[in-house]
């Protein structure tokens, strides 16, 4: 039990230390994952500035534009992992090494994670800069625990992810696009999502970043908690219930592809 504590926390290691320093090799990339959210971010600035929209929308937006950041991780760097994985031809070392699958996702995640923060802040930092928002948050500890729990929901449904798109094949790649502008939409990025109606807005709710912007809205701005579209505890209280949800499914769907790769012996094939 031990050994495989630690063969385990090794594969974790190896896999979130590729992306800690291969996310700072290319200077070019962190000045255009900056800058390229941070244009998105000014539309919108500029769009409620022209509307007459209270300040606290433009840190709705500033807010928003941060965690678009992670998101794109999610989305192109856990869900299609194991499809670009089987194209390079390391699915298969993947399937036959023995430590546990979610191991190999957990190290994507926390790598991915590390490198998403510091363009993050980042952003953050030009974004308060560039448009004079203040953001202090009312509780540190619960924008800790709001941060963290959205994390683990999200990562949780990208390791999830990455075995449905694994089996999609080639369409893969489709998907991830196909995928990247509704999120943008339903999440809430920049607009709170009350506007949707609940109907609507408990669907969105399903996708965690769409709950976990709008708590975090709730502890930075006034205006956050007037346009909430739940209750700050209660969206902490969704927010745990996802993160043990994906997880838990993430780990089912990665014991399904495994077991398919046993069975069928088609999985690891590149031409699908």
């Amino acid at each position: 039990m031990k050994t495989e504590l630690k063969t385990n926390l090794r594969a974790i290691w190896g896999r979130a230390y590729v992306r800690v320093v291969g996310g700072t090799r290319e200077l070019s990339w962190i000045f255009f994952e900056i800058t390229m959210p941070l244009l998105t971010v000014a539309t919108y600035v500029f769009v409620y500035k022209a509307l007459g929209a209270p300040q606290d929308y433009t840190g709705f937006v500033i807010l928003g534009g941060i965690m678009t950041a992670y998101w794109l991780n999610v989305l192109w760097s856990m869900a299609s992992q194991f499809y670009w994985e089987k194209e390079m031809g390391n699915l298969e070392l993947y399937l036959i090494a023995p430590i546990s699958r979610m191991s190999i996702l957990l190290g994507m995640a926390l790598g991915g994670l590390f490198m998403c923060t510091t363009r993050a802040v980042a952003i953050l930092l030009a974004g308060i800069w560039l448009f004079d928002v203040t953001m202090i948050p009312t509780s540190w500890p619960l924008l800790a625990l709001v941060f963290l729990l959205s994390m683990a929901a999200l990562y949780g449904l990208g390791m999830m992810s990455s075995s449905l798109f694994l089996l999609f094949g080639r369409d893969a790649w489709q998907i991830s696009t196909l995928l990247q502008e509704p999120i943008y939409v339903f999440s809430g990025f920049y607009f709170p999502i009350k506007s949707f109606g609940f109907t609507l807005g408990a669907i969105a709710s399903l996708i965690p970043l769409t709950l976990g912007i709008d708590a975090m809205r709730q502890l930075f701005f006034e205006a956050g908690r007037v346009h909430a579209f739940l209750p700050l505890w209660t969206e902490i209280l969704i927010l745990s219930v996802l993160s043990v949800l994906f997880l838990w499914l993430a780990n089912l769907s990665l014991l399904k592809m495994e077991t398919l790769g046993k069975k069928e012996g088609r999985l690891t094939l590149r031409w699908q």
